[in-house]
């Protein structure tokens, strides 16, 4: 085994993973309750001890205690003393994340760095309604105008609608009908919260790449237990930051240890019903990510729900126990056999549907990058605690936490909205100083455009407002029945 390598478990011998291919990317497999949270957790602080940074979705609650010593569960104190595993009780350096910004630090993005292919499938749009967004990030593009939050993307939606005929030359047909299916899917998005996912200030991609005093990297944990209820949100999100990692990191080839860990929960999501470009990207970014230091784990509870083209890249991977009770269960099983470098001591197939808890059959790279021989390993048991966080310790955690203030203010800056706003206003205002006789001349003798481009910027405008305003009100009167939806 390497010797600074991460140590996973116990084998015939000490089964361990060579940071120099920690950006190879993984899988972590199993049923639900075999083991996979431990073995992400032993993973992670793995990771952290060697100053690599992680990220990590805490999807079903009981990955916050990481940042707490462990102690007390005998059940973690036998497999240690059956693998002979000095186990020191330690918490780790955790900062704590949340998209709606209450159980961590809020993460935001602009709607631009999300881009119309993202939100497409977010909004879960047909083709000819993608067209049309990507018509309006054009547009956008074109004029100036910055798309922060949604309701910049409204305003603008709304701009296209009311200018369809004027734009139809040179940004193609746009139907009022498109629009409007458009606009539902924001409202139904916002309804799941997503609105305070989109504005400033956006994540600082370098806040997820911190280091410790002591050397240990952070471990990102977000808050997914509510996200869950959004699982395109969810999956949508999680790709985002693979693909803003993908963009802005530089080129560093193969390195000692990778520059972060990324783990992806219920990877399936990602998958299901995806268009074959967001596909094509998804295998774009895994394919590439790696060059820029970064290690993708998927952890799924079957390794059939991840496409073939991208299991394939994932050279480290952790099976828990398979039940093969159903024919799709059963092809499975046979999948995941195959996938290993077999072992003449057992049958890899037959094995993983016998696993017992806290048990995997494990396969990493070794020297030259080749994959290991499977080895039937009993998994050692995290340092810090196996379960969940107390509110009061997640608290200091986030008193303490090296990005306090950083992002827990929402700033509003001028942005599409407040400029086709003043642009509306500055045409009204025109309009009603312009002498009634010449005004009315005007219109006899000459038909100006961009006159009336503005003018239907304000009647869109003024619109928009107006809907905002009455929106809200709504949620005033009726929140309790939005929640409920």
């Amino acid at each position: 085994m390497p010797a600074n390598g991460i140590y996973f478990g116990q084998a015939e011998a000490a089964v361990s993973l060579d940071p120099k291919f920690g950006n190879r990317h993984g899988l972590v497999a199993g049923a639900t309750g075999t083991g996979k949270t431990v073995s992400l957790q032993t993973l992670a602080e793995g990771f952290s001890r060697m100053g690599v940074p992680v990220f990590m979705a805490d999807v079903k609650g009981d990955l916050g205690g990481i940042s707490q010593p462990g102690g007390g569960n005998p059940k973690i104190e036998a497999r240690a003393k059956d693998i002979g595993y000095n186990l020191a009780y330690t918490g780790f350096p955790v900062i704590y994340w949340d998209l709606f910004g209450q159980q961590g630090h809020p993460i935001r993005t602009t709607v631009s760095e999300m881009g119309p292919l993202l939100l497409s499938r977010l909004l879960d749009l047909n083709e000819t309604q993608e067209g049309v967004l990507n018509l309006a990030f054009k547009l956008a593009d074109d004029q100036g105008l910055l798309l922060l939050d949604l309701k910049d993307l409204r305003a603008l939606l709304q701009f296209v609608a009311d200018n369809a005929k004027s734009l139809t030359t040179e940004y193609g047909n746009v139907s009022s009908a498109t629009i409007g299916a458009i606009q539902r899917s924001l409202l139904v998005l916002e309804q799941q919260g997503a609105e305070s996912f989109f504005g400033e200030p956006a994540l600082n991609l370098n806040d997820l790449m911190r280091v410790g005093y002591d050397g240990r990297g952070f471990i990102n944990i977000l808050a997914a237990d509510k996200l869950m209820q959004s699982p395109r949100l969810y999956a949508t999100f999680l790709l985002w930051l693979i693909s803003e990692l993908f963009e802005d990191l530089p080129e560093v080839g193969d390195p000692e240890k990778p520059k972060l860990v990324f783990f992806f929960d219920e990877a399936h999501l990602l998958f299901n019903d995806a268009p074959p470009a967001l596909l094509q990207k998804v295998e774009q970014v895994v394919r590439l990510v790696r060059s820029k230091g970064v290690g993708v784990y998927f952890v799924t509870q079957n390794p059939i729900d991840i496409p073939d083209t991208v299991l394939s890249q994932l050279g480290n991977k952790v099976q828990h126990a398979l039940r093969a009770f159903t024919p799709r269960d059963q092809k499975a099983v046979a999948a995941s056999a195959d996938t290993f470098r077999p072992n003449p001591s057992f049958s890899t197939a037959e094995v993983i549907t016998q696993l017992g808890v806290g048990e995997a059959l494990v396969s990493f790279l070794e020297e030259k990058g080749s994959p290991m021989v499977v080895q039937k390993t009993l998994v050692a048991p995290p340092s810090s605690r196996l379960g969940v966080v107390t509110p009061e310790e997640r608290q200091t955690v986030l008193s303490n936490s090296p990005v306090r203030g950083l992002y827990d203010q929402a700033v509003d800056r001028e942005s599409a909205f407040e400029t086709l706003r003043a642009r509306a206003e500055t045409a009204a205002q025109q309009a009603a100083e312009a002498p009634p006789v010449m005004a009315q001349s005007r219109t006899r003798q000459e038909h100006n455009p961009v006159a009336d481009m503005f003018g239907d910027i304000a009647k869109s405008v003024i619109r928009s407002a107006g809907t905002q305003m009455g929106r809200s009100l709504v949620r005033g009167l009726l929140g309790n029945m939005f929640k409920g939806r």
